[in-house]
This record gives C-alpha cells, sequence and structure tokens, in this order.
C-alpha cells in the first residue's frame, strides 16, 4: 500500500477477520459423539492430514500418502492416530483409499464442516497440509503445521516459525512429521509461536478504524 501512495497514517493494520471466525468457533461446544468425528480417538495424539491440491495430482500425491501410511505405521495404534477428511475429487479419493485404507491408526473421513473441522484442528497435535485456509487458522490454535508444498502464498507463517514447508517427497514428510512427534523442544518451537495472522480481534479494529475515519 506504501508503494501504490496511500500515507502510512491511513493505513491500519487490523489482522485477519478469519481468526475471528476460527475463534469463535473453537469456543462453541462440540459434541465429538454424535457428529463426524465420533470414530477419532481422542485420547491419542491426532495428526490432521489435508492434501487434495491439484497440482499435486499423480506422483505427489501418491508420495504423500505412502508418507503418511509409514507416520502410521512408525508410531503405531497406541500413541498416534492420523484423521483425513478425504475430498471427493476422484484424482484424491482413488489413491488416498487405496494406499491408506484398513490402517489400524488412519481414519478417513468425508469432507468435515467447519465446526467439526476447527474442534478436530483445536485437540489436533500436529497437522499435515496443503491448505492456505489451515495455514492461516491453526498457528492461532498452537497447532504446528507442515505444508505438503513446495511454494506457499502465506509466506508470513514461515518467518514466524509456526508452519513449515515439507514438500510432497515422503523421506522428507516422514523425517519431519518424526522430528516434531519425538523432539518436544522443537514442537514446543513452534507450537508456541505467536499467529502472524490475528488474535481474534480485527473486526473491532476494522470498525473502530471506520468510525474514527467518518468523524
Amino acid at each position: 500500500m506504501l508503494r501504490e501512495g496511500h500515507p502510512d497514517s491511513r493505513i491500519v493494520v487490523t489482522g485477519n477477520t478469519v481468526i475471528d471466525a476460527l475463534l469463535t468457533v473453537a469456543s462453541m461446544p462440540y459434541d465429538w459423539e454424535k457428529g463426524p468425528l465420533a470414530s477419532v480417538p481422542r485420547q491419542k495424539r491426532l495428526v490432521l492430514v489435508t492434501a487434495h491440491r491439484r497440482e499435486s495430482f499423480g506422483g505427489p500425491l501418491e508420495d504423500i500418502c505412502r508418507a503418511v501410511r509409514e507416520v502410521a505405521e512408525r508410531f503405531g495404534p497406541e500413541d498416534v492416530h492420523l484423521v483425513y477428511p478425504v475430498h471427493l475429487n476422484p484424482n484424491v479419493r482413488r489413491p488416498v483409499e487405496r494406499v491408506l485404507a484398513g490402517t489400524a491408526n488412519i481414519t478417513l473421513l468425508e469432507p468435515l464442516d467447519y465446526l467439526s473441522l476447527v474442534h478436530l484442528m483445536k485437540c489436533s497435535t500436529l497437522i499435515l497440509t496443503d491448505s492456505g485456509g489451515i495455514q492461516e487458522e491453526a498457528p492461532s490454535l498452537c497447532v504446528p503445521v507442515l505444508v505438503m508444498r513446495d511454494t506457499t502464498e502465506r509466506p508470513e507463517g514461515i518467518e514466524a516459525g509456526v508452519v513449515k514447508l515439507v514438500g510432497t517427497e515422503r523421506r522428507r514428510i516422514v523425517d519431519d512429521v518424526t522430528r516434531l512427534l519425538t523432539d518436544p523442544t522443537a514442537y514446543r518451537a513452534m507450537a508456541a509461536g505467536a499467529s502472524p495472522y490475528g488474535d481474534g480481534k480485527a473486526a473491532q479494529r476494522i470498525v473502530s478504524a471506520v468510525l474514527e475515519a467518518s468523524r
């Protein structure tokens, strides 16, 4: 905005209103026993997985699925449970079901409503994703995010240390997940970082700024 000629005195940094919505939904009551998450064992460390980007169709998604299965097998059903709400696109569902279905500590779900997704994020130890929205939301819930892409349009999370790019190569995904699940110091460094996207008060700041400007 400065490069476009807007004076600094007219620019108000408010944060993203999506974080306001996220924290509001996260504070709502949720009945795990009656919703789509009824089959998810909350007493274990949960790893949420979402992967559906078109750029990953084919080989990259196959590698992602193999990485998820290797993580499940490495940690075993007594410790870690992976939850994957699977996109409806057959280019996603076919490899996911072929590689991951039947693994004891992996639950494949239908796409989730927002309330369920937020409460799943809130209870997760770690998130593996290629979703832009989750990259913004999870840091406000103090959940580390490993992004299964080579680039991201949201570099703020990378710079803040709460999000890390891991690409789609199986070995790197497994290594980074393993590190966060076995190294408390590395985990705390990501989980304790401040979200760069807002603190849940963006709407208040926007209203205040509009009222001030209208005087």
